[in-house]
């Protein structure tokens, strides 16, 4: 799933523009900016909760295009933060999506920085600096809000299944009488197995899939908060340890066969958040509260989507209304992404006395 997806020359996401309706899978912030504004509203009233400290940074995972991010600035903008003391930094591996992202936020392109680990810096459109990074450990250390969206399903994973044997790890092999991969059940354990077997379920469901790298950015995020400060917020599709088996391709918008022309179709899973809070709460020196998950529609009706969209359609072109209200029936309906999207919240163990008197909107 790594080699498939980030391969320096031939990964999914290194060359390819694979976002929207062109590429293979379409994102929130793409389909309607009611989201983008929601979320923008939400991290401007929990930074002024906890007393709107500054100069801060705003890091986000796997930025696609840089729409989300975009639009929470142009929301940041509006309410009159103080664009100056409001620090970008990307995580990105893609130079193609790179190259898409600092178009769209700042306009302009600027020369790499290769002897830096911020490989590109920029001015936003909004008047905040902007770098690029690889990985988080790169970033300066600092307040920070963390956002996640549609990152975490693309961590790879381990499968595992459970026969009369016990937990057995899934691999995938070479069939060379049929050309072509395929999954395989291993015959014993495996070290994957020994290391993670920890985190497999009990009882049900008796398939089940572990991402090391995702127990690891979640221990560094929270591990982050815990001494500089700061709030993360991750969205995602995904399920509280309920499901197994989710591993898919997806290739112009349909299902695609994960082991079929490795590289041209993205690769995804579930998002299990029970996992990540376990992840989290394992770590004695991270001292996170941990909020959620929540659906996605309970989170935008908690913070006033319907308000919102009443308020763009009385100045809004037919034409225009049709997709405001197209985009917000996906967001929220139960049966399109209402449900099936989550959301999970960390902040700092040393505000639990104030979140609990004033709790995260939508979270309670």
């Amino acid at each position: 799933m790594k080699e498939v997806l980030t391969n320096p020359t031939d990964g999914y996401y290194i060359n390819n523009n694979v976002f929207g309706k062109n590429g293979d899978f379409i994102t929130s912030p793409e389909i309607s900016q009611l989201f983008a504004e929601m979320t923008g509203v939400w991290l401007v009233n929990e930074w002024q909760k906890i007393g709107s400290p500054k100069p801060f940074q705003i890091l986000e995972f796997g930025p696609g295009r840089g729409t989300l991010i975009d639009d929470i600035l142009r929301v940041f903008k509006k309410l009159k933060l103080p664009m100056d003391q409001i620090n970008i930094k990307l995580v990105e591996v893609s130079p193609k999506l790179c190259e898409i992202q600092e178009k769209n936020l700042c306009g302009s392109s600027s020369a790499p920085v290769l002897a830096s680990i911020c490989y590109k810096q920029n001015t936003t459109r909004h008047g905040s600096q902007i770098g690029w990074y690889r990985q988080l450990k790169d970033v300066p250390k600092k307040f920070s809000i963390f956002l996640a969206h549609e990152f975490f399903d693309a961590l790879p994973v381990h499968k595992f299944v459970k026969n009369e044997k016990g937990w057995r790890e899934i691999l995938v092999d070479f069939d060379r009488e049929g050309d072509q991969f395929r999954f395989v059940v291993s015959r014993s354990s495996t070290p994957a197995l020994k290391i993670y077997s920890k985190f497999l379920p009990a009882s049900s469901p008796k398939e089940a899939e572990i991402s090391p790298q995702s127990i690891l950015i979640a221990r560094d995020i929270a591990r982050r908060i815990h001494e500089e400060g700061g709030i993360a917020l991750i969205t995602d599709y995904g399920h509280d340890g309920t499901k197994g088996d989710t591993f898919r391709g997806f290739r112009n918008h349909q299902l695609h066969d994960p082991l079929v022309d490795p590289g041209t179709a993205d690769l995804t899973v579930d998002v299990d958040f029970s996992l990540i809070k376990k992840a989290v709460s394992e770590e004695t020196d991270t001292s996170v509260l941990v909020y959620g998950p929540i659906t996605q529609a309970r989170f935008l009706s908690g913070l006033g989507i319907e308000q919102r969209l009443q308020r763009l359609l009385q100045n809004s072109s037919a034409e225009v209304s049709k997709d405001l209200i197209s985009g917000y029936r996906m967001l929220t309906e139960r049966d399109q992404m209402g449900e099936r999207f989550k959301l999970l919240a960390f902040f700092p163990k040393v505000l639990q006395d104030h979140l609990t008197k004033f709790p995260p909107v939508s979270f309670t």
